[in-house]
């Protein structure tokens, strides 16, 4: 799976992060790098350090929200 070291660092930190509830960490393999206000932030940074190497913008959460996504369709897509 992608990004299975920047998940881990993630989960392992974020008894540090969770003062930063509601903004966005920027995470490269073991390192928390920074924490932003805004996604766009985050991710500009992201993209200047590491250009194409794997990075992860995650919303600080303490608790995770659930999403629900189904395949299944009651009518067939029509475009």
């Amino acid at each position: 799976m992608a990004l299975e070291r920047e998940q881990e660092t993630y989960r392992r930190k974020l008894a540090e992060l969770k003062t930063d509830e509601g903004k966005f960490a920027l995470i490269h393999g073991d390192d928390v790098v920074g924490v932003y206000g805004t996604y766009e932030d985050a991710i500009a940074e992201g993209y200047r350090q590491f250009h194409l190497d794997p990075f992860l913008v995650k919303q600080i959460q303490t608790v995770e929200q659930v999403q629900f996504i189904t395949r299944f369709l009651d009518s067939p897509c029509r475009t």
